[in-house]
């Protein structure tokens, strides 16, 4: 039973871990623009979205999954190690005299986008969980 909730759930579960992890990531570069040779990075979230809905055998956001002895343990979910290779360096990002890439500009604007883009994988989230209560409970 536990895997078909799991099921149902896993995709919109996975777009709002990695919107949260990209909210991070942008949050990061805006506390850094006044650092000195502080390179501006950004997470490809498509990327790690196909990779988390095309693994096989790999938890929610592409990570390998861990070894489960008995059949009642649940599958452990970690994103930090899958993540570390999708983060890369913003690709517009003109240097300042000191180094620094960012763009407060662009990196607002994407924070404000990713922010409403986290709050439709929220409601869709709510939506299904709602749902399966409501068949639940008949």
């Amino acid at each position: 039973m536990l895997e078909g909730l799991d099921n149902a759930l896993a995709p919109a579960e996975t777009a709002l871990e990695l919107r949260a992890q990209r909210q991070q990531v942008i949050a990061s570069n805006i506390a850094n623009a006044d650092t000195p040779a502080y390179r501006a990075v950004d997470l490809d979230f498509a990327e790690a979205l196909r990779r988390a809905q095309s693994a096989g055998t790999t938890n929610h956001a592409g990570a390998s999954a861990l070894a489960r002895t008995a059949p009642g343990h649940l599958p452990a979910k970690s994103t930090a190690s899958a993540l570390g290779a999708l983060i890369d360096e913003s690709p517009s990002a003109q240097p300042s005299v000191d180094g620094n890439t960012v763009d407060t500009d662009a990196e607002h604007a994407r924070f404000a986008e990713n922010a409403i883009r986290y709050e439709a994988a929220f409601r869709v989230l709510n939506g299904k969980i709602r749902a399966l209560l409501a068949a639940l409970q008949g």
